[in-house]
């Protein structure tokens, strides 16, 4: 069942990708939400043979490709779930992209864990959640650049892109939920990650010992 895990997930990616591009709210803002998605997709198709990765990573990249196709296709201020949210909890906005950037957090922080424990010296401990954590951090910043960056460049068209509905300490907050993302993910799931990591990669079994 773990082999057929991957493929099962990429159909899964490919037929949401295929979906949401059915009338999406706004062509644009599809494409620069799912676009790393396609990236994404094309560099571990290129890197399998070699770099094949923890059934743990695959779920979650998954899940992440689906909050951005989700949220590429509606826009994030537009997102169904969000409004439900809103509604139950009495949020004064609609917080799907804080769920977008929790994730962007979370699931960076698996595979640079995954990376970093497979391709350099660090061992499972704080020196690598320290840096994982940073990591994610520093993908956090750069990405609020490139919206900035998008902004600049294609002006009122990127609005639905930003996605700020109004709050100016929007790009803050979307850094402290990848922040929040990050060490989530490590402190619940690196023991499991550990384990499947001895498991596809023996070679670095005494690390963990």
């Amino acid at each position: 069942m773990q082999k057929k895990l991957p493929l099962f997930l990429l159909i899964i990616v490919l037929l949401a990708l295929g979906v949401s591009l059915y009338q999406p709210y706004d062509q644009l803002t599809w494409f620069l939400e799912t676009v790393p998605v396609m990236i994404g997709v094309v560099l571990i198709l290129l890197l399998w043979r070699n770099f094949p990765l923890t059934p743990l990573l695959c779920c979650f990249l998954c899940l992440h490709a689906l909050i951005l196709i989700l949220g590429g296709h509606y826009t994030y201020a537009r997102v169904p779930l969000g409004f439900w949210l809103q509604d139950l909890f009495d949020f004064s906005r609609n917080h799907y992209d804080r769920i977008g950037h929790f994730a962007q957090g979370f699931v960076p922080a698996l595979l640079a864990r995954e990376i970093l424990l497979r391709r350099s010296p660090l061992v499972p401990g704080k020196w690598l959640f320290l840096l994982v954590t940073s990591v994610c951090l520093a993908f956090s910043a750069f990405y609020e650049m490139l919206e900035w960056w998008t902004a600049l460049f294609s002006g009122d068209a990127a609005t639905a892109f930003l996605g700020t509905q109004g709050d100016i300490w929007d790009t803050q907050w979307d850094m402290f939920f990848a922040f929040i993302g990050a060490m989530t993910a490590q402190l619940l799931l690196g023991r499991r990650h550990n384990r499947q990591l001895k498991e596809i990669a023996p070679e670095i079994r005494a690390k963990f010992f």
